[in-house]
């Protein structure tokens, strides 16, 4: 990992930066406390392409406020050869990318990429990313998570998927796309309301709330056929689906036998069982990583708070305590931390907290702030917020240093969560 030598003025500087041409328009809000200097040199070969792939990677970094892009204006190295390190660390650089992309006769274009280090003159990585024609985007989203987990030591999410609801004139879309907002795949449109889409662990499935029963009926369906199944319509509510980290489940919140309840049951709608048994509201589960508990939010104690129980059953453990409401907790991905919506004077807001010390930290200024989920790395939050008078998407870092407002064309968007790392 690169030493990193420059740090921000102040924590809460302002940079903003919207991604054109998108279905979302992202601004940036703060920066990390240190910043990388790194300098992006457009690919040699096909100039197009080049100019296609900076533009995503430079972007992705970009919007982690991680990074401070260095200039490379008069510069074009697309070799180690080229590369002279004395001009690099005089723009300020300590990282320095570089290389070529082609279209090949069989269609698939190649980029081969390395990151090098300008303080040290080694190479930090190299490697050739190839792709069909027409996924361009996913070869910059490649590059820029091996310059991520390079240059901070955690794994990039840039080429993950997130899901989310769009509301526009009596009419509910959901929609997945890229972690940027690009590559939009309308899966469903309805009149009916559709609610907490849920990723299966390989990413090829979500599990969702659709109110075109009738009432709230939960169904499954493939992202890669659009088949779907209706696989809860049991008389009353049907809601908040969770897969098991293995797939083999799905915990649904279920009112069949009087109060908010749930329940086990396999992806298909078989095999049905109760898990809890309070009498009282218990909602919105979400597994451990290693599959062995449930966290979710239950008014048992007198107000919604977190509680933990195990998937085998057994008693449940209060998790949330002190003023306020606390709803939606979901797992980090090493199972050290749950995010959840915190309610308290009015407002919303997005909060963490340690399992083991059980300290908890408020990542957001508060407002309009639910439905939080962790990207695969552990390090951004994603969440429902308001702004300028709509819904949004938001994200927070989880230091709570830099945040991100993402605004659809048109719409509300609503009832976001982060996809899987494939």
């Amino acid at each position: 990992m690169l030493k990193i030598m420059q740090s921000i003025l102040g924590l809460l500087m302002l940079a903003q930066m919207s991604v054109a041409n998108a279905a979302l328009s992202i601004e940036i809000i703060g920066a990390g406390e240190h910043q990388i200097p790194v300098s992006l040199v457009p690919m040699g070969g096909d100039e197009k392409l080049g100019l296609a792939i900076n533009d995503v990677v430079s972007g992705d970094l970009q919007r982690t406020g991680l990074f401070r892009l260095v200039d490379t204006t008069g510069k074009s190295p697309h070799d180690t050869a080229e590369v002279n390190y004395t001009d690099w660390q005089l723009r300020g650089a300590e990282a320095l990318a570089i290389g070529t992309v082609n279209a090949q006769p069989n269609g698939r274009i190649e980029a081969r990429f390395r990151l090098l280090d300008v303080l040290k003159h080694v190479q930090l990585a190299g490697e050739a990313v190839s792709a069909n024609e027409g996924q361009v985007r996913a070869i910059g989203h490649r590059i820029a998570d091996l310059i991520y987990e390079k240059l901070t030591g955690d794994k990039g999410v840039f080429s993950t998927r997130i899901a989310y609801v769009n509301r526009q004139a009596g009419r509910f879309s959901l929609i997945v796309a890229d972690s940027d907002g690009y590559n939009e795949q309308v899966v469903l449109k309805h009149n009916e309301p559709i609610m907490s889409p849920a990723w299966s662990p390989d990413g090829s499935h979500l599990a969702y709330v659709s109110f075109e029963t009738g009432h709230a009926a939960v169904f499954v369906q493939s992202l890669l056929t659009n088949q779907r199944k209706l696989v809860a319509d049991f008389p009353g509510s049907n809601s908040a689906p969770a897969w098991s980290p293995d797939g083999k489940q799905l915990a649904v919140v279920l009112t069949r036998d009087g109060s908010s309840q749930i329940y086990l049951m396999h992806p298909d709608g078989s095999n049905v069982h109760r898990l809890t048994f309070s009498g009282s509201i218990d909602t919105e589960p979400n597994f451990s990583p290693d599959g062995q508990t449930l966290l979710f939010t239950s008014d048992r104690g007198g107000s919604p708070q977190v509680y933990r129980m195990p998937v085998e059953g057994g008693a449940a453990q209060r998790l949330t305590f002190g003023n306020g409401n606390c709803f939606s907790p979901r797992h980090s991905a090493d199972g050290k931390y749950f995010v959840f919506a915190r309610l308290t004077g009015g407002r919303f807001y997005i909060a963490v907290q340690d399992f083991q010390t059980g300290q908890m930290e408020t990542l957001t200024e508060g407002g309009w702030e639910k439905k939080p989920s962790f990207a695969p790395n552990g390090k951004i939050i994603l969440f429902a917020s308001e702004a300028r008078g709509r819904g949004i998407l938001a994200t927070v870092s989880s230091d709570g240093r830099v945040q991100q407002h993402m605004f659809t064309q048109s719409g509300d968007a609503r009832e976001p969560v982060w996809g899987p790392k494939l």
